[in-house]
């Protein structure tokens, strides 16, 4: 079969050539490859082994068969119609057990540790001394301490929460609700806004994708309207997902158990840079008091914008009442208005803008090409050179459709390593939900969504500009408790003048964003630090809660847990009858590691003290970054990443100066 989907190696993939019947087929090849990929490696003679015969293989058959599963979650992700996506589903659930298996395969940790008592194997440096440790060690940790009747029971538990994790994530992405309005409850809402959601008959629907409901929090004069679409918004997947989560802790809570930890929490962060809960729970204390009075600062600044509308004493803000006011206060306070704003962020000059700055700071261009083999027709493709030479590809998926993943995530295709044929060039796929265009405007961007292109750009750097010679430590394949830095580190971009001159320019007059106005932006920019520091406290000591310690089968419900650490933790207190957690995505991939997008970001804000002081568009400290921390991947240990790029060890001073405080 000519199947798109069936990778040979620097080739385009025909995805609007795909169909139904590639996607079992292409899960089928993997698997059988794989399989012959392993009896190769079986097959060594233990005084024959070398790297090159057992760990190179052995990375190209995860490599290979990580590409076959990326491809197929991308597709379950961004599909039209339901039968592709379900195929898709089935067939990435088939390899992520075949991986399972892999985990606990006796034939090939019996392999890995016959290399490694070579006397090639305890010359090693480097990543290779790397690669062979963590190997060794990843096998023992996912149960080869154990008897092998045990093993197979941990697979079989292994294979529940793959089945129950794609499960989880199919309730949220094909969640369907709206608000139905009048007009008059459409007050104070963009025009532009309005025209796109009226309906036939007059009435007006709103969805709960993000560039719908974040406007609506934001504008709509209509509390009683707010707070409907807000309790819609949180009890996304309640139905379906609650009983799903419930099943996923369990299941964790047991094979923690199986392989010796007290908590699955123990279990997952010993390998990351926090290596035990307990100091990711001091990292999350030590923070909530550090922002707590500006929490509290903010809490009350926007109190006072409540109470100066007010017709009776105003002593509390509601949840769906932090986004309207804050708006209001921006407007009125610091003249600050995102209406304006966006006008001069037209999301082809943002990544316009984009292309520049990376440019600049490390040579690389980008190039659209079109038309191209889509899976969509709001998909786009581009090439990415360095002197002319095709460096990797990138693609672009960046409005809300029905059933199409609802959130901003970097999808890696295919990671970058060394082949026997040369370099495999990697692909990536950007998937966002950013404002459409309309009938009469291109699509404008707010500030907010600037910030988060520059964020999944920070991720696709990490893939593009990767130089591991392994695919297990291409790119983003690093500790989850450092992935972030990139992307976080990128955003700081969308926040300098220097940079946004590059590309910050009115959609109808061509006008540069004017200094007065970014002033103001800039002046404004920490309204709210506390708050949102606080919620992200509140999001990591949820998912740290329920995987450390948390018991599924005991008298506290998710639900339970939910009100009790949002009522302590954050200002604002829980809404009875919502259910965040049937929607917390992040509950997934980051179980237990949630905490990683504040860790990640105090590490982010110390390196780009250095691009402050020397220079936001410098090529040297450009290519410095990239050379020392985008290039390794995961091939040498994080921290030291940092250290080599900051010429010191870490400090957190910066991430508490950039919160204002």
């Amino acid at each position: 079969m000519n199947n798109p989907l069936l990778y040979a190696l620097n080739e385009p993939v025909r995805f609007a050539d795909i169909t139904a019947e590639h996607l079992p087929a292409a899960e089928q090849a993997a698997a059988a490859r794989a399989q012959a990929q392993l009896q190769q490696i079986y097959q060594v003679p233990a005084a024959e082994r070398t790297f090159a015969n057992t760990m190179l293989a052995y990375d190209e058959l995860l490599d290979q068969l990580g590409q076959a599963t990326s491809f197929l979650f991308l597709l379950m992700s961004v599909c039209a119609d339901a039968p592709r996506r379900d195929l898709a589903r089935a067939s990435v659930e088939a390899l992520e057990k075949f991986g399972n298996q892999l985990a606990l395969d006796d034939e090939l940790y019996r392999a890995v540790k016959e290399y490694a008592q070579t006397s090639e194997a305890a010359s090693l440096t480097g990543w290779q001394a790397k690669f062979l440790h963590e190997t060794v060690r990843n096998f023992e940790r996912d149960g080869f301490g154990l008897p092998k009747a045990e093993r197979e029971e941990l697979k079989q538990l292994q294979d529940q929460l793959t089945e129950l994790g794609n499960l989880f994530y199919k309730h949220i992405a094909e969640h369907r609700d709206e608000l139905v309005l009048t007009e008059a409850e459409m007050a104070g809402l963009p025009a532009d806004y309005q025209q796109a959601r009226r309906r036939p008959d007059g009435t007006y629907a709103v969805g709960l994708d993000y560039p719908s409901y974040q406007p609506f929090m934001q504008y709509a004069q209509n509390g009683e309207a707010r707070k409907q679409l807000y309790i819609k918004f949180l009890n996304r997947a309640k139905e379906t997902n609650l009983p799903v989560l419930a099943d996923i802790l369990r299941l964790r809570r047991q094979v923690a158990h199986r392989l010796g930890y007290a908590t699955y929490a123990a279990y997952r962060q010993e390998v990351l840079m926090a290596k035990q809960p307990r100091t990711v729970w001091d990292f999350e204390n030590d923070l909530w008091a550090k922002v707590r009075p500006k929490a509290q600062a903010d809490y009350q600044e926007l109190l006072q914008v409540k109470q100066t509308q007010a017709t009776t004493a105003e002593q509390a803000l509601l949840p769906w009442e932090q986004g309207y006011y804050r708006t209001q206060l921006l407007r009125d306070k610091y003249s600050v208005d995102h209406e304006q704003i966006k006008e001069y962020f037209p999301l082809d000059r943002v990544l316009e803008g984009l292309f520049a700055i990376c440019g600049r700071l490390f040579g690389i261009e980008f190039a659209e090409v079109a038309p191209a083999p889509l899976w969509h027709p709001e998909a786009r493709y581009f090439e990415v050179r360095e002197a002319g030479q095709l460096l990797g590809r990138l693609y672009l998926d960046l409005f809300p459709r029905e059933h199409k993943y609802n959130h901003a995530a970097c999808f890696p295709l295919i990671q970058s390593r060394q082949t026997a044929q040369g370099r495999q060039l990697p692909v990536l796929a950007l998937i966002c939900n950013f404002t459409p265009p309309t009938a009469d405007k291109p699509s404008l961007l707010r500030h907010s969504e600037v910030e988060t292109m520059f964020h999944e750009f920070g991720h696709a750097l990490h893939v593009l500009l990767s130089t591991s010679p392994v695919g297990v430590y291409a790119g983003t394949n690093t500790v989850r408790d450092f992935v972030e830095v990139p992307s976080q580190l990128l955003e700081n971009w969308a926040w300098h003048y220097d940079s946004l001159q590059l590309f910050a320019r009115h959609w109808q007059t061509n006008q540069g964003l004017p200094r007065p106005l970014f002033d103001k932006m800039l002046a404004a920019k920490n309204v709210g630090s506390g708050l949102h520091v606080q919620q992200q406290i509140f999001y990591g000591s949820f998912d740290l809660t329920l995987h450390d310690g948390y018991d599924p089968d005991g008298p506290e419900t998710t639900t339970d847990v939910l009100r009790r650490l949002q009522n302590q933790l954050t200002l604002v207190p829980y809404v009875e009858g919502t259910h965040f957690q049937a929607a917390f995505g992040h509950l997934t991939g980051y179980a237990a590691s949630y905490y990683s997008y504040l860790w990640s970001l105090v590490y982010a804000e110390d390196m780009f003290g250095e691009f402050a002081q020397q220079g936001i568009l410098q090529p040297q400290l450009g290519q410095k970054y990239r050379q020392t921390v985008l290039a390794k991947g995961g091939s040498e240990d994080e921290l030291g990443q940092i250290v080599a790029f900051l010429g010191r060890e870490p400090q957190a001073e910066a991430f508490i100066r950039s919160l204002g405080i």
